[in-house]
């Protein structure tokens, strides 16, 4: 069970209807104005936001605003972590990135699901699960990742790529959906 939403991971909950999670997202996208809304170069203010905002983050944790999310504690930083513009992180399930990941610009990482039939997903139901990166990983610009996904260490995932499952370590993946391309070897960083 999510400690934060107190929703279980893939279980159907009440995203647009529950009154506790209606404000939960309003005390974050609070937060996110506030956040991207800071002068360039303020960055105690970012500091000390983000960590009011995150569920953990590091003193070398560098968001380019705007930043989006829609609870901000699901969401755990490692060290060294670096996301350009844009970046948007719906966290009804727990967002874990590792140590020195690095975010190009417009990516978008999603936990939250929705029922394909139109009666439960009308109710405002849906369901989320948790997204998981690893350490050493560098994300393109532009890229999707879904529900229920880990990317694992020192993995590249391509620009424009829609993550739609489990990526593993040492690789490079591209594509809608991603796949894995190749693996990386020692002739990369000759």
């Amino acid at each position: 069970m999510n400690k934060v939403t107190g929703v279980e991971d893939g279980v159907l909950y009440d995203a647009n209807y529950d009154s506790v999670l209606i404000e939960m997202r309003k005390t974050a996208k609070t937060v996110c104005y506030d956040y991207n809304h800071t002068r360039p170069g303020d960055d105690e203010a970012r500091s000390a936001l983000l960590a009011s905002l995150l569920g953990q983050s590091s003193e070398s944790i560098v968001i380019e605003p705007p930043f989006y999310c829609d609870y901000g504690k699901n969401i755990f930083v490692g060290k060294n972590f670096y996301a350009n513009h844009n970046l948007v992180i719906l966290d009804g399930a727990t967002v874990t990135f590792g140590d020195n990941v690095f975010i190009a610009p417009g990516v978008g990482i999603h936990t939250a699901g929705h029922p394909i039939d139109a009666e439960r997903r009308n109710k405002g139901l849906e369901f989320a699960l948790p997204v998981t990166v690893g350490s050493n990983v560098w994300i393109g610009a532009a890229v999707t990742i879904l529900p229920g996904v880990t990317i694992g260490d020192n993995t590249v995932i391509g620009a424009g790529s829609v993550v739609t499952r489990n990526i593993p370590a040492n690789v490079v993946a591209v594509g809608n959906p991603c796949r894995v391309l190749r693996p990386i070897t020692q002739q990369d960083g000759e």
